[in-house]
C-alpha cells in the first residue's frame, strides 16, 4: 500500500492500528517515525506521537496496564523516561516557531516536566524547567502573556528568592520575540478569525498573503529586519505550517517555497541552517504528483547535488508512475520529460562524464520523445498534435548538433516539425529554425587549401547560407502563418546580407507575391465579415418589422430595464411561474412549455447509493429499465472513490415507486441503496448575474454535499436567472433553504426554496396587473408632458416612458402606467384618436417571455457602438452621422462560438472585459454564441488569443471566430439520449414499384401555384431592405 499523504491521512492511518502486544506497539512507533519524516512540521502528528510514547512509558511502569511481565521489562528499555522526555524536546524544536498553536505542544510538555518535579523537588529539575521557560519566552508565540504568567507561578513556588532578577532578565531578553509577534499579530488574528468562521477559501487567501509578506520582509533589499535570522526562521516556520495544513496540496505554494529556499542560499547568514531542498522536493512531489514543475525542479536539484544516474532515474520513474501526472493535461508530463532530457543532455556533454553517458543519452532522448507521443495519444487519441514549444525536440537537436556533430540528423528533425501545421503556422518556429541554420553556417570553417583549385570557368564559388534561405522561403509558402510580415522582413534582410543577386531577386518576387496574397485574403475576410454584419442588421430589421404589432417587453418600462432595478420581482416571478405565457410567439414552444410543466422531477426521481465505482450509465439503464422509462440519469463518484451515487429520473411517479423495489439489492458485488429523490432539490434565483456553477457550489458548500446543478436554457428567454440544486441528502437541502433572503454583494436578495413545479403565483408589476398601456404611431414632436396631460384625464399617471433613438429623437412608441387597472382600461379608449398630427394607437401591454437575444452596452462607449435594431421604421432608417461605420464596427468585433445556452450575457461580459473595454455584448443562444464589440481594434486580437479554448463550464470549451461564422452556426438541438427511439414504419408497396422517398420536415414536394393562377413564386426572390420598409409602412396604415 502506498504511504498516506497529509497529516490527517497519516493520523487516520496510525489510528487504524490497534496494537495488542509489544511488537505491534513498536510497529506503531515506527509508523509515527515515518509520519514525522513525511510531515516534519506537523504539530498534530508530533503531539500524537509524543502522547503515544508517553502512554507507553506509563503503561510499562504500571502492572495494571495489562502487559505481561516480559513485555513490561522490555518496554522499560524501549520506552524509557529519558527517551520520552527527549522525544518531547525533539518535537518542540520542530514546531516551536509556529506562532499560532505551538503553545498547545509546549503547555503539555511543560506540564509533564512540572509533574515530575513536583514528585522530586530537586534543584536540577528547577534549573531545567527554568531554562525551558527562559527559552520559550524568547520565542515569538501567540500566548506569550500566559506563558509569562506560568513562569511567574513557577518561580513563586520553586525559586521565590530569585523571582525579580529572573523576571527582569527574561523580560529584557524576550523583547525581540515580542516585537516580532507584534509585527505579525494582525495577520495571525485575521487567520484565527477566518478559521473559526469556517471560510476555507478566505483562510487560504489570507495565508497566501501572509506568506508573500514574509518573503518580502526577508528578501527585499528595502527591508532590513533587526534580527535577520529570526525573520527568516519565522518565514520558514510559516511555510512549514501552511504546507502541513491548509495549503498542503497547492503546488504553487510548494514552488514558492523552493524558490524562497534557493534565494536564501545567497542571502541567509552562512551559519544559519536551511531545510534540505531535496527532502522538501520529495515531500512536494508526494503531495502534488501532478505538478511537472516540481518534478523538474526535483531532477534539477538532484543533478546539482551530484546524485548518481540511477538515483536521478528513480525520480523520473516515480514521476511516470504517478497516476496524477497528466491530471492537468500534457503540461506536467512534458515539463517533467523536458527536465529529464535536459539532464541527459548536460550529462553527456560534460567533459568529465562517465564513458556510458553518451550511450545513455542516445537511447534516453529518443525514448523520451516516443514516451511523450504515446502518452499524448493515449490521453487525447488522434487529437494530440504535440508540444507547441517542441521542447524535447529542441534538446535533441542541440545534442545532435553540439555533441554528436550529426547536422543532417538534426536538420531532419526540423524538417519533420515543419511538416506539421502546429509548428508551421508559427513564425516563432521558423525564426528558430532559421537561426539554427545560420549557426550551422557560421560554425563551419571556410575551405582553406595551400594550393586552391582553379575553377573550370574561371569563377570562384561564393559561400552562402542556402539552407537558411530555403527555410525563410518555405515559411513564406505557409498559408496559415500567424505573422507573415515578420518573416518577410527577416527574409528580405537576410537575402540582402548574404545572397547573390539572382537569389535576392527571386526572394523579392516571392515576398511581393506573398504580400499581395495576404492583402487579398484579408480584404476578402473583411468583406465577408462586413457582409455577415450586414446580414445581421437585416435580420434584426426583419425581426423588428415582424413584431411591430407586439413590441417586446425589453422596450417596456416594466420590462428588463425596470427588472434590473428590482431583481427580487424577477426572482419571485421566475419561481412561481416557470412556463412562458406568450403563446402567440410560437405555438410549438407553448406546447413544449406545458409539457415541461407536467415534468415533476422531484417526485419522479430516485437516489441510488453504494454503486460500484466503475459503474456505467448503460449498466444502470439496463438495471432499472424493467421499472419504467428513464428520462435523465446523473452519476457522481464519491470523494473517497470507493462508490458511486446516481440520481435517476423516471417518466412518472408510479415508475419511480416501483424502482424502489431495488433497495438493498445487489448490483455486482455492491449492495445498493435506493431512496426517493423528494426533498433533495431546491430552486435558487436572484443570485448575481455573473454567477457560475463554481460560485453556486461555493455559496452552498456549508449546507452539505451538492450532487448536481441544473441551469435553464436561455434559447427562448435570455433573461432567465435561476437554477436547480440537487443535494445528496434532505438535511442539506433543508439547510440550503435557510439561505433564502440572504443578501449577496449588498444588493441581491437570494431566493432559495424547495422546488415545486405545481406552485403558482400571479405575476406582479404593471403589465401583469393590466395597468400599463402601449402607445404607437406618435407624432415625433410629441413629448412626455403631452402624453401625461392626455392620460391624466382618466386617472393618476404613475410613469411615462417615451422610447428614443441614439440621437435622442422620439421613436413613435411610448408606455404609460396608470395607478389602477380600471383607469388603464378607460384610458385605452384613446385608441384611434388624434394627438398632434398623427392618429395614435393605444392598447394594454401584453406579457412576453420570449427574449431570444440579450444586448448590453457600456455607457461610456454607447455612442461608439452600433445602433440597436428599432421597431420604428423612420428611426431605423435615420443613421447617426457621428457613429462608426460598419467596417469599423466589424474590425473591433468578434464572436464567441460553442457557447452553452445556459451562459448569460453577464458572464460573457465578465469574461471578455478582462482583456479590454467593451462597447457592447450581444448574446445569441440561437446560434450557440455571442458577439462582443470592443472599444478598440487592438483589443480584439488579444482577446481572441486569450479566450480561444477557454473552459467556461466543466468540459465545455469555447471557440472564437468572426460574426459571419457565428451566424452560420445553428442552435444546438435539444435532445435526450435516454429518450425512447422512434419506431420506423415500413408500408408495403405495389410490386415493381420503388418505395416513395419521404422528404424531410419542412420540405415541399413541389411548387404551389397561387390562387390567381399565374404560378409566380413570390417567395423565390429574397426581400430587400426597401421591401421590408414598404411592408412596415403598409402595416401602419
Amino acid at each position: 500500500m502506498a504511504n498516506p499523504v497529509g497529516e490527517d491521512s497519516w493520523l487516520a492511518y496510525v489510528e487504524e492500528r490497534r496494537p495488542a502486544d509489544l511488537e505491534e506497539r513498536v510497529k506503531v512507533v515506527e509508523l509515527f517515525k515515518k509520519a514525522i519524516g513525511a510531515e516534519p512540521g506537523s504539530l498534530k502528528i508530533w503531539l500524537a506521537y509524543c502522547e503515544y510514547f508517553w502512554s507507553l512509558f506509563n503503561d510499562c511502569q504500571n502492572p495494571e496496564a495489562g502487559w505481561s511481565e516480559e513485555e513490561q521489562q522490555l518496554g522499560r528499555e524501549l520506552f524509557s523516561f529519558e527517551l520520552a522526555l527527549s522525544l518531547w524536546s525533539e518535537g518542540y524544536e520542530a514546531i516551536k516557531y509556529r506562532l499560532n498553536d505551538s503553545h498547545e505542544f509546549w503547555n503539555r510538555w511543560v506540564s509533564i516536566e512540572q509533574e515530575q518535579l513536583a514528585r522530586s523537588r530537586n534543584p536540577v529539575g528547577v534549573r531545567r524547567i527554568t531554562h525551558l521557560f527562559r527559552d520559550r519566552l524568547q520565542i515569538p508565540h501567540a500566548t506569550w502573556d500566559e506563558t509569562s504568567q506560568m513562569f511567574s507561578s513557577f518561580l513563586s513556588t520553586y525559586n521565590n528568592a530569585a523571582y525579580e532578577s529572573e523576571f527582569k532578565e527574561v523580560t529584557a531578553a524576550a523583547q525581540p520575540a515580542k516585537d516580532a509577534y507584534n509585527d505579525r499579530e494582525r495577520r495571525e488574528l485575521e487567520l484565527n478569525k477566518l478559521a473559526r468562521s469556517g471560510d476555507e477559501q478566505a483562510y487560504k487567501t489570507a495565508l497566501r498573503d501572509y506568506l508573500d509578506w514574509e518573503i518580502i520582509q526577508t528578501t527585499s533589499p528595502r527591508n532590513h529586519p533587526k534580527d535577520p535570522v529570526l525573520a527568516i526562521t519565522l518565514a520558514l516556520a510559516l511555510f512549514s505550517r501552511a504546507l502541513t495544513g491548509a495549503l498542503a496540496f497547492e503546488h504553487d505554494i510548494w514552488m514558492n517555497y523552493m524558490v524562497y529556499l534557493s534565494t536564501l542560499r545567497d542571502l541567509a547568514p552562512s551559519h544559519m541552517p536551511l531545510p534540505d531542498s531535496l527532502n522538501v522536493l520529495q515531500r512536494a512531489t508526494s503531495h502534488c504528483p501532478w505538478s511537472g514543475d516540481l518534478w523538474s525542479r526535483y531532477i534539477l536539484n538532484a543533478e546539482e547535488a551530484g546524485w548518481a544516474f540511477h538515483d536521478v532515474e528513480a525520480i523520473k520513474h516515480a514521476a511516470t508512475n504517478a497516476k496524477a501526472l497528466d491530471k492537468n493535461g500534457m503540461t506536467g508530463v512534458i515539463d517533467m520529460y523536458a527536465a529529464w532530457c535536459g539532464y541527459l543532455k548536460r550529462t553527456a556533454m560534460n567533459p568529465n562524464a562517465p564513458d556510458d553517458a553518451v550511450d545513455i543519452a542516445d537511447v534516453g532522448l529518443l525514448a523520451a520523445l516516443e514516451d511523450v507521443q504515446l502518452w499524448g495519444e493515449r490521453l487525447y487519441k488522434e487529437e494530440y498534435r504535440g508540444d507547441p514549444n517542441y521542447r524535447l525536440e529542441r534538446i535533441l537537436i542541440q545534442y545532435l548538433t553540439e555533441k554528436k556533430g550529426e547536422v543532417e540528423e538534426a536538420r531532419n528533425i526540423w524538417k519533420n516539425l515543419a511538416d506539421k501545421a502546429l509548428f508551421a503556422n508559427s513564425y516563432d518556429f521558423w525564426l528558430n529554425y532559421y537561426l539554427w541554420e545560420m549557426m550551422i553556417y557560421a560554425a563551419r570553417p571556410r575551405q582553406r587549401s595551400p594550393t586552391p583549385a582553379t575553377p573550370a570557368n574561371g569563377v570562384k564559388p561564393v559561400r552562402v547560407p542556402a539552407h537558411a534561405t530555403d527555410v525563410l522561403l518555405r515559411a513564406l509558402q505557409t498559408k496559415g502563418l500567424d505573422w507573415p510580415e515578420r518573416v518577410m522582413e527577416v527574409c528580405h534582410q537576410h537575402c540582402n546580407d548574404y545572397e547573390q543577386p539572382p537569389t535576392l531577386r527571386r526572394a523579392l518576387d516571392t515576398i511581393h507575391k506573398t504580400r499581395r496574397g495576404i492583402e487579398k485574403r484579408r480584404a476578402r475576410e473583411r468583406a465577408e465579415a462586413e457582409s455577415a454584419y450586414a446580414a445581421q442588421a437585416q435580420a434584426a430589421q426583419q425581426a423588428a418589422a415582424a413584431e411591430v404589432v407586439d413590441v417586446s417587453m425589453s422596450e417596456s418600462p416594466s420590462g428588463s430595464k425596470r427588472k434590473r432595478a428590482d431583481t427580487m420581482e424577477e426572482a419571485t416571478t421566475a419561481i412561481t411561474n416557470k412556463r412562458p405565457k406568450n403563446a402567440d410567439v410560437n405555438g410549438t414552444d407553448a406546447a413544449a412549455s406545458d409539457q415541461s410543466l407536467k415534468r415533476d422531477r422531484e417526485n419522479t426521481s430516485i437516489m441510488v447509493r453504494n454503486l460500484p465505482p466503475d459503474v456505467t450509465q448503460t449498466a444502470l439503464k439496463k438495471y432499472f429499465r424493467d421499472y419504467g422509462h428513464i428520462l435523465n440519469l446523473t452519476t457522481k463518484k464519491e470523494a473517497d472513490g470507493s462508490t458511486t451515487s446516481a440520481l435517476i429520473e423516471f417518466e412518472s411517479p408510479e415508475e419511480m415507486r416501483s424502482a424502489l423495489l431495488r433497495d438493498q439489492k445487489y448490483l455486482g458485488e455492491s449492495q445498493i441503496s435506493v431512496k426517493p429523490g423528494a426533498g433533495l432539490t431546491i430552486y435558487v434565483a436572484n443570485y448575481p448575474p455573473t454567477a457560475d456553477e463554481e460560485y453556486i457550489r461555493t455559496l452552498f458548500k456549508d449546507c452539505g454535499e451538492v450532487f448536481s446543478i441544473r441551469f435553464p436554457s436561455l434559447r427562448f428567454n435570455t433573461h432567465r436567472r435561476f437554477c436547480y440544486i440537487s443535494f445528496s441528502d434532505p438535511e442539506s437541502a433543508a439547510k440550503a433553504t435557510r439561505l433564502d433572503g440572504k443578501v449577496l454583494e449588498g444588493k441581491f436578495h437570494l431566493l432559495s426554496k424547495y422546488s415545486n413545479p405545481t406552485g403558482k403565483k400571479r405575476r406582479e408589476g404593471a403589465v401583469a396587473e393590466g395597468r400599463e398601456l402601449r402607445i404607437k404611431n406618435l407624432d415625433f414632436k410629441s413629448s412626455e408632458d403631452d402624453l401625461r396631460v392626455l392620460f391624466s384625464r382618466y386617472g393618476k399617471v404613475e410613469s411615462i416612458n417615451l422610447l428614443k433613438n441614439l440621437k435622442g429623437q422620439n421613436r413613435g412608441t411610448a408606455f404609460a402606467v396608470m395607478e389602477t387597472k380600471e383607469q388603464a382600461e378607460k384610458a385605452a379608449e384613446l385608441d384611434k384618436t388624434k394627438l398632434g398630427s398623427n392618429i395614435i394607437e393605444v392598447e394594454l401591454s401584453k406579457e412576453s417571455n420570449y427574449k431570444p437575444t440579450a444586448s448590453t452596452k457600456t455607457g461610456s462607449h454607447s455612442a461608439a457602438s452600433s445602433p440597436a435594431p428599432s421597431t420604428d421604421a423612420d428611426a431605423t432608417m435615420a443613421t447617426d452621422d457621428s457613429g462608426p461605420s460598419g467596417r469599423e464596427i466589424q474590425a473591433r468585433s468578434m464572436a464567441i462560438l460553442d457557447l452553452p445556452d445556459t451562459v448569460n450575457d453577464a458572464r460573457v461580459r465578465a469574461l471578455a472585459e478582462k482583456h479590454g473595454d467593451i462597447v457592447k455584448v450581444v448574446l445569441r443562444p440561437d446560434h450557440q454564441g455571442a458577439i462582443i464589440e470592443y472599444a478598440n481594434v487592438a483589443t480584439v486580437g488579444k482577446a481572441m488569443m486569450a479566450l480561444n479554448g477557454f473552459e467556461i463550464d466543466a468540459g465545455k470549451k469555447i471557440r472564437v471566430g468572426s460574426v459571419e461564422e457565428l451566424f452560420k452556426t445553428k442552435a444546438e438541438k435539444p435532445g435526450n439520449k435516454l429518450m425512447k427511439p422512434p419506431m420506423a414504419i415500413r408500408r408495403p408497396v405495389a410490386s415493381g414499384q420503388k418505395p416513395k422517398q419521404r422528404a424531410g420536415l419542412g420540405y415541399g414536394g413541389g411548387a404551389k401555384t397561387e390562387a390567381n393562377g399565374d404560378g409566380a413564386d413570390t417567395g423565390s426572390t429574397p426581400k430587400s431592405n426597401a421591401d421590408f420598409k414598404a411592408m412596415f409602412l403598409a402595416g401602419k396604415q
